[in-house]
């Protein structure tokens, strides 16, 4: 099969499962949780936290219905990994604390206060998690893997990656220049590629969304703006400033912009790259060892 068949294939394989994915959380968000919430008299609280949790669950199944019945195999990806999963949490806290701790010791961050930590914090961390695995279950599970069949690894980890950068631009249009912008789908295009080769060496969504998690909270915690949002900033524990240049502070995307925090997630990449290459993880286009990509009609 060439290419561009193989392209057109990818096309309509991602036009399935973004309009499975997208029809079964709207149908519950629009259809089943109004009913829920009217028939139970659920508060604010409880409705959200219905809310995070329905929309999860209505991804995930979107996910396996999607897995078993066009790519018609058995979604592993989705298999529970309790120990890389726990690894990876640790990981992503600890690659936030390389990146920032020193920027507070030089005075660059500086903590104004301290809030302790309140009730607030679990609400954000289940906003956290859901966003996370969202999104892993649409880049990494569904776009990298889809375009990785049709063009291999490294062509599909890159697109991908970008695709993941350049819909972050929106958290900051219109309130940074255009250098700012350009920073910020460098150093989010490395974040993609970090969690996709994670991806490519564990071929565990939940090992990914942990990471991914991990590494959101940690930031949030530091009372420092969150990929451009300032959402959470009030509930941290901490009340902290920048102080410095934008190259330096990661200015208003937050310390992910951050030379030190770009320079950090390069290294991991590079490293997590010459990895997989020696350990074979890659894969080529139309490789026969994976799941082929069917026919949507058959």
């Amino acid at each position: 099969m060439t290419l561009i068949r193989r392209l057109l294939r990818a096309l309509l394989h991602m036009l399935a499962a973004f309009a499975l994915l997208v029809g079964l959380v709207q149908l519950f968000r629009l259809g089943l949780l109004p009913w829920i919430q009217s028939g139970l008299g659920l508060d604010a609280a409880a409705t959200g936290l219905i809310r995070r949790s329905g929309i999860v669950l209505c991804a995930l199944f979107a996910y396996w219905v999607y897995v078993r019945w066009i790519e018609r195999r058995v979604p592993d990806e989705l298999r529970p990994a309790p120990r890389m999963t726990a690894l990876a949490l640790v990981a992503g806290v600890a690659m936030v604390a390389i990146g920032v701790l020193p920027l507070y010791a030089s005075g660059v961050y500086a903590a104004t206060e301290y809030r302790g930590f309140g009730g607030a914090l679990a609400g954000a961390a289940g906003v956290i998690v859901v966003a996370a695995l969202m999104e892993e279950i649409v880049y990494r599970g569904l776009l990298f893997r889809i375009l990785e069949q049709a063009c291999g690894s490294l062509p599909a980890l890159w697109l991908q990656a970008l695709v993941f950068a350049l819909m972050h631009i929106a958290n900051v249009e219109g309130e940074v220049d255009a250098l700012a912008q350009a920073t910020t789908v460098a150093s989010v295009v490395l974040l993609g590629a970090l969690w996709t080769l994670l991806f490519v060496h564990s071929r565990n969504l939940w090992v990914v969304a942990a990471h991914h998690a991990a590494w959101n909270y940690a930031i949030l915690l530091t009372g420092l703006p969150l990929s451009g949002l300032d959402d959470w900033r009030e509930a941290a524990p901490l009340a902290s400033v920048a102080q410095g240049p934008d190259w330096l502070t990661g200015g208003a995307f937050g310390p992910e912009n951050a030379i030190s925090t770009m320079l950090l997630v390069a290294a991991v990449v590079v490293v997590l790259f010459r990895l997989a290459r020696r350990r074979g993880r890659y894969r080529a286009a139309g490789d026969p060892t994976q799941a082929p990509l069917r026919s949507v009609a058959t």
